[in-house]
């Protein structure tokens, strides 16, 4: 009886994540493609044709049009029409302010990928003895770097169980212990609350 108890947890924990992940990806194809796909015009969509529908026709919708703007952009053309498109929302008070922050956001992370979550440490948080996991997100830079004497470093300290949000600290770099875990080992210690623990390498 131990036995069965014991294959059936285990068929649990195999299957649960299993399920939840394929749910998850078909609701958010299901999701993706309601909205996409009523957008084509009549004629060109393939179920007028084909006796089934193709799932995940609005993702590959989004990828080419996502594609096509960027290859537009990288152009002469493409880049005029982007500085026109930014003079009109810089005029309007409340979409500018949203419109800047976002943007800066992504190019932040577009453009230094490597500074972006590259580490993960060990920190002295919220006061001495006691630790929490961290995210190296890059040297500081600008005022905040000039302001201190000693090299700091920007350390994002996500919360549990969502890791989206959290708090932006700036640590001495002598005061990180850096660890070897991955990032997406310790992403998941900290949004499982400890419960995942990360094989030490």
């Amino acid at each position: 009886m131990t036995k069965i108890r014991s294959w059936f947890l285990t068929g649990i924990l195999v299957m649960t994540p299993l399920i939840l992940t394929i749910y998850v990806a078909w609701a958010f194809i299901t999701f993706v493609d309601n909205l996409v796909v009523p957008l084509v015009p009549f004629y060109y969509r393939p179920s007028n044709y084909l006796p089934f529908s193709i799932p995940g026709l609005g993702l590959i919708i989004v990828f080419i049009f996502t594609t096509f703007v960027g290859l537009l952009a990288t152009g002469l053309f493409g880049r005029t029409l982007i500085r026109i498109w930014e003079n009109i929302l810089n005029r309007m008070p409340v979409v500018r302010s949203v419109y800047s922050a976002i943007k800066q956001i992504l190019e932040t992370v577009m453009a230094t990928q490597s500074d972006a979550f590259r580490q993960a440490v060990l920190v002295q948080y919220p006061r001495k003895d006691i630790w929490a996991i961290g995210f190296v997100t890059g040297s500081t830079k600008g005022e905040v770097g000039k302001r201190v004497d000693k090299k700091m470093v920007n350390v994002f300290m996500p919360t549990t169980p969502n890791p989206t949000s959290g708090f932006l600290l700036f640590f001495p770099e002598e005061d990180l212990i850096f660890l070897n875990m991955t990032v997406e080992d310790a992403l998941k210690l900290v949004v499982s609350g400890g419960m995942v623990v990360p094989k030490e390498k």
